[in-house]
């Protein structure tokens, strides 16, 4: 993403963040940024289908740890699908590597949008009172698969919506194609991949999660410019396991 454009999604995610912000003005800052993060992959989308050497499709390795190994995958993935990513799961120790495929442009998306997710579910996280007599971990998992769900659909919603703005069928096309680019190199590297099973979970956080993923900045909140760590979640009483 170039420095012009980072450089505005930072302000706007700074501004959304603010304390003194009322709901109504951060979530107007955190649409602004999601919606330029989203016009910037359908322009590289389009800018590739003219010079391909602009965007290539590649690959990267991502290692996610313990605690909640598994639910901070589930995040990834549901960051990474709307974006036009893949990614394989392979278990690792403790944790997982997440083997992502993608165009350079949606995997830096993906990376800026995860790394910015994993920091906001921490904090949502530890904001959250786990109700009397529930499972600390149950709760949380559940608490972080409804977090992760909404904030795939909203992504989604602003991927379609840029798309939409160009106004052109030959823009749908582009991006099938990418996608389509995308699972082919997937299936190469993986010819004989299978699908997870479905999770089931038993605690009741999904509700509290879900509000969090409506409220969730979608982009980069460190508004200075430095790296990011990517946080473990889960209080000292987290379930160490994935």
């Amino acid at each position: 993403m170039s420095e012009a454009m980072l450089s505005k999604v930072r302000k706007l995610l700074a501004q959304a963040e603010d304390a003194a912000c009322t709901p109504a003005e951060s979530a107007a800052f955190t649409a602004k940024a999601t919606e330029l993060i989203a016009r910037y992959g359908v322009d590289r989308a389009l800018l590739a289908a003219r010079d391909p050497t602009t965007d290539p499709v590649g690959d990267r390795v991502v290692d996610v740890v313990a605690p909640y190994a598994r639910d901070k995958a589930g995040l990834l993935a549901a960051v990474a699908d709307p974006l036009r990513c893949r990614c394989v799961r392979r278990p690792a120790g403790q944790g997982f590597t997440l083997h992502l495929f993608g165009f350079a442009s949606d995997l830096e998306r993906v990376d800026l949008l995860f790394t910015s997710l994993l920091v906001q579910a921490a904090h949502g996280l530890a904001g959250t009172v786990v109700p009397p007599g529930e499972h600390p971990a149950a709760f949380r998992r559940s608490w972080l698969a409804g977090f992760a769900r909404v904030v795939s659909e909203r992504l989604r919603m602003a991927e379609a919506g840029a798309a939409a703005d160009r106004g052109t069928p030959s823009v749908a096309l582009v991006l099938a194609d990418r996608s389509d680019r995308v699972a082919r190199r997937v299936t190469e590297v993986y010819p004989r991949l299978r699908s997870a099973p479905v999770r089931r979970l038993a605690g009741s956080g999904f509700g509290a999660g879900a509000m969090a993923g409506h409220r969730a900045n979608l982009g980069d909140p460190d508004a200075v410019g430095g790296p990011t760590r990517r946080p473990h979640l889960g209080g000292p009483d987290a379930d160490p396991a994935r």
